[in-house]
């Protein structure tokens, strides 16, 4: 899915790549947690990697709890909003936001800042999270974004805010229980690993 095929998965394959050099990994995209089981179900993919606004328990896979990201505002720098400052959603009254269809969690949070009457309005909506960045630095409007998205952001020059209250994106890998390759069980090991590394850092 979009915003974990940020992070963690660009910090799992970098460490497996290291690993395990002669290993290619291969990924297929999807946008829901549902397109994530069925890849997975259908064993068209070992393993699946998603986010979701509440825990998964799919019947018949195991599920491997790696991380909890909260939201963040990410904006264009020069602007009101200052990075690594906390807000309120009431403080983004006013701003322009660039949003995703309906059905997503961030989609969800965007609607619940827009509803408050603020004269907050949502500017653009788009299908392709790889569009938003671009369009937070070229001054559409803000984003509100899983923190996955910060350490990309800042490198490319935009500024990043924790939101208070949030909520959060629960990412986790599914796999079938049995008739993993051994490259399959490698990663996941490698996977468990850095959830318990992240939960203790938390």
């Amino acid at each position: 899915m979009p915003s974990p095929g940020i992070e963690p998965l660009t910090a799992l394959i970098h460490r497996f790549a290291e690993l395990h050099p002669s290993v290619t990994v291969s990924t297929q995209a999807a946008f829901t947690p549902d397109e994530v089981v069925s890849l997975v179900r259908s064993g068209a993919c070992e393993l699946g990697l998603l986010g979701s606004a509440a825990p998964v328990h799919p019947s018949g896979l195991d599920v491997l709890h790696v991380e909890d990201q909260p939201f963040v505002v990410v904006a264009a720098p020069g602007g009101a909003i200052e990075d690594d400052v906390t807000i309120r959603p009431e403080s983004l009254a006013g701003q322009k936001l660039i949003a995703s269809r309906t059905g997503s969690l961030m989609r969800s949070i965007v609607d619940d800042i827009t509803a408050g009457g603020t004269g907050t309005e949502i500017v653009t909506v788009v299908d392709h999270r790889t569009s938003i960045l671009p369009l937070v630095l070229t001054g559409v409007g803000v984003a509100v974004l899983p923190s996955s998205w910060t350490r990309l952001a800042r490198r490319c020059g935009a500024v990043v805010a924790p939101i208070e209250p949030t909520a959060h994106l629960h990412v986790a890998m599914v796999s079938l229980p049995t008739h993993l390759t051994p490259a399959a069980r490698a990663f996941l090991a490698l996977t468990s690993s850095l959830a318990q590394r992240r939960a203790c850092d938390a």
